[in-house]
């Protein structure tokens, strides 16, 4: 059977938030049982928006990550009793009258993403719209209003998807965790990875050298590279932190550059000049 997907691109978020209030519209003071109660006015965020920042001043910019819930295969929310379970579709869903009580719940989710209504004594969450999509619905509130297409809701079949899974190379966030989400994302290496950034500039010249190639690597690990613009700026990114890399710098006629930058997260090296070979 057909189950649920949903697909986020991190490069397409710029935090407009109207998936957040589009779930805000839906939720709030708003019971759907048996799906769930009403979200309260303050301190739940079902659609939660992450955010961070690349790099240091002047090469720098700015990441987005939609969390809502997982709706994980291996969900370690789910319990026994039905109080938290997963439909035929892939939803997990807490269910509002056998959860009451359990705020255990809300610490089971590694990602962060159940929140306590202390005033229903009721763990809550994404519920992947199951009410919406099974009155018809076509789309979740979040894809629906999503207005660069970050969002995208898709039913398919199993087989179906791994292949596009594939073709688009989407990943999982924190896939270490074992969890198996339903959730996948598009360029997540703009959140779990680093770039290295540099600006270059022709010591005979004094101009921008638009055109340099510069290389990060380190050993055992596939040598990222990236061509400088018309600017001489350039962000080699997709780079692992935690480590020490070798950056190179070089173009035709110029004598190459070396340096190693410890890597904990998007860096900028500085302005390099290369002087005439």
């Amino acid at each position: 059977m057909k189950s649920w997907h949903l697909i986020i691109d991190v490069a397409r978020c710029h935090d407009c938030n109207d998936c957040f209030l589009a779930d805000k519209d839906e939720f709030v003071d708003n019971d759907f049982p048996p799906y769930s109660a009403a979200q309260p006015w303050h301190g739940h965020r079902w659609m939660n928006i992450k955010r961070k920042e690349r790099g240091q001043y002047p090469l720098v910019e700015t990441a987005y990550l939609p969390t809502p819930c997982m709706h994980c295969d291996a969900a370690p929310c789910l319990t026994d009793d039905g109080a938290v379970y997963k439909r035929p579709d892939g939803l997990v869903i807490i269910d509002p009258i056998k959860a009451k009580g359990r705020k255990e719940i809300v610490a089971s989710c590694p990602y962060s993403v159940i929140y306590w209504n202390e005033e229903k004594e009721l763990a809550q969450k994404c519920t992947g719209c199951a009410h919406l999509l099974d009155d018809g619905w076509t789309e979740t509130r979040c894809s629906q209003v999503c207005p660069t297409e970050a969002i995208r809701f898709v039913m398919a079949e199993e087989d179906d998807f791994e292949r596009q899974v594939e073709e688009e190379g989407l990943q999982r966030y924190r896939d270490s965790l074992g969890t198996k989400p339903r959730v996948w994302y598009r360029n997540l290496h703009r959140w779990d990875k680093a770039f290295v950034g540099c600006s270059v500039v022709f010591g005979d010249t004094d101009e921008c050298a638009e055109g340099a190639t510069v290389s990060v690597s380190r050993d055992g690990a596939a040598t990222l590279q990236g061509i400088t613009d018309v600017f001489g700026e350039v962000k080699v990114d997709h780079v692992a932190p935690g480590h020490e890399y070798v950056v190179r710098v070089e173009a035709d006629g110029y004598k190459p550059v070396e340096m190693t930058v410890r890597v904990d997260e998007s860096v900028n090296a500085g302005t390099v000049v290369l002087e005439k070979a």
